[in-house]
């Protein structure tokens, strides 16, 4: 796509690129961990690594793999935390909601591709009042493969009728610049994202970078 043109659609990953997740992750991980006798986790430490989801989150709070006993039980309660409370703390980025209005006013439809479930995601997007607003979600209970494979991507351009060559990608994991490169999309990579190491955004060889939702906002203009 030409950088100079307008986009025919711009595609957001959910957690840590179009909203801010972590404080509901945080409470969740460390309210489980009360549960268990734990001390409360120092929110930062959670934080960069919510992108990586609940498995992240068991390993941070109790330091377990998917093989070892007692990991499925704390993932499960985990998710049953958090699906019990998706939105209490949740918002959009500082500026996204500006960001957003742009975009719909100029006419480009915006959507999510996230590897969130349906099951959080569809409740945290009503429950922050995007849905209306959403030209589509895709999670992966609606492909075979998830992001980096491009499957998810193609899927919300078809949802969305537009071109993937002149959609805009925008995500905060390196999985996201590559799904975006394999569905041929324009990437842009946003460092205020849950980025465990920020400087190796650099590397993961996005058309743009974005260090915040102002300077993605002025590339998507």
């Amino acid at each position: 796509m030409n950088a100079k043109s307008s986009p025919s659609a711009v595609l957001f990953d959910l957690d840590g690129t179009l909203i801010d997740t972590a404080p509901d992750f945080i409470r969740c991980l460390n309210q489980l961990r009360k549960q268990h006798g734990l001390s409360a986790l120092p929110p930062e430490q959670i934080r960069r690594s919510v992108s990586n989801g609940a498995r992240a989150m068991v390993r941070i709070g109790f330091g377990l793999e998917p093989e070892e006993p007692g990991y499925l039980e704390r993932h499960t309660e985990f998710l049953d935390l958090y699906e019990a409370g998706v939105a209490v703390e949740t918002l959009l980025f500082n500026g996204m909601d500006s960001l957003l209005a742009s975009l719909e006013a100029r006419q480009i439809p915006w959507g999510i591709v996230t590897n969130k479930p349906l099951r959080f995601a569809e409740p945290l997007i009503a429950a922050l009042g995007l849905a209306p607003r959403c030209a589509a979600l895709i999670c992966p209970d609606h492909v075979a493969e998830r992001k980096p494979h491009p499957e998810s991507l193609l899927l919300a351009c078809s949802h969305i009728d537009a071109e993937p060559t002149r959609c805009i990608y925008v995500g905060d994991h390196e999985r996201d610049i590559e799904a975006g490169r394999n569905a041929g999309m324009h990437t842009i990579a946003v460092r205020y994202g849950y980025i465990e190491q920020p400087e190796t955004v650099d590397l993961w060889q996005a058309d743009r970078i974005a260090d915040t939702v102002s300077d993605l906002a002025k590339l998507l203009q």
